[in-house]
C-alpha cells in the first residue's frame, strides 16, 4: 500500500492518504483573532484544499470530529459548517467541548474521507 503524506511538519503530516482513505489531521484557525465562525470557515476552507491535494471532497467526508472551547457555540458553528457540508452526503460526526492547546482557539476539525 502506498502512503502520501501531505503538508508534513515536525510532529504531524495535515492530510495522510492510503488503502483508499485520507485522514486530515486536527485543523485549527490561521487567524485566531477571528470568532467561532470565522475560525470554522478558516478550517473548513483548508480542509478543502487538504482534501483536493488528496483527490477527494467533502462529498466523500466519512466521518468528522469536531472539538470546541465553549459549546454553547455548538449553534453558531453549525450554521457555517451546514452552509459548507454537502447536504447530501452528510458524514457521521461528533462534537464535543474540550480545552485546546492554543487558547486563543476557539475550535479544531479533523476529517476521514474516501477517494
Amino acid at each position: 500500500m502506498t502512503i502520501k503524506r501531505h503538508e508534513p511538519s515536525k510532529i504531524l503530516s495535515s492530510c495522510v492518504e492510503g488503502g483508499g482513505m485520507v485522514f486530515t489531521a486536527g485543523i485549527v484557525a490561521d487567524d485566531p483573532s477571528a470568532d467561532i465562525k470565522g475560525q470554522t470557515k478558516q478550517i473548513l476552507d483548508q480542509i478543502d484544499k487538504l482534501l483536493a491535494a488528496a483527490g477527494t471532497n467533502k462529498s466523500k467526508v466519512l466521518y468528522t470530529q469536531i472539538w470546541i472551547t465553549d459549546i454553547r457555540h455548538r449553534e453558531a458553528m453549525n450554521e457555517v459548517y451546514l452552509k459548507w457540508a454537502d447536504l447530501k452526503n452528510l458524514p457521521a460526526r461528533a462534537c464535543v467541548e474540550a480545552r485546546l492547546a492554543d487558547p486563543r482557539m476557539l475550535i479544531e476539525i479533523q476529517m476521514t474521507a474516501v477517494k
